[in-house]
């Protein structure tokens, strides 16, 4: 089947579903049956509605995004290890700054300054 034609709410060729279904109503789509030679319209309609409590998603990270890690002033040997994965030293932002990929590669995923 092959959509052709999807009208919103409110459009031309919506009043009579509209009056029907009223806020109910999100679509009305056109398709178009090929096979049994058959135009078909059909309706979208909100069956349920409820609050979405959702968490907040990280973004996701690709292994060549840079990120900030931090890392104590005492912690010399692990100050070593990054700098030897490439990490660069961000003075201003007290942060060193290195690639998602090294970040995962040395476990220290924790270290990630976000936001």
């Amino acid at each position: 089947m092959e959509i052709r034609l999807t009208l919103r709410p409110g459009m031309p060729g919506t009043k009579r579903l509209a009056a029907r279904y009223g806020e109910r109503l999100v679509c009305v789509r056109y398709l178009y049956d090929e096979i049994r030679s058959r135009r078909l319209k059909t309706v979208e309609l909100v069956v349920e509605e409820a609050p979405r409590h959702g968490r907040a998603r990280r973004p996701r990270r690709n292994d060549h995004d840079l990120v900030g890690v931090r890392i104590a002033w005492n912690e010399s040997e692990l100050r070593t290890v990054v700098k030897q994965a490439g990490a660069i030293w961000r003075p201003r932002q007290k942060l060193w700054e290195m690639s998602w990929d090294a970040v995962r590669t040395l476990g220290i995923g924790h270290r990630v300054v976000t936001g």
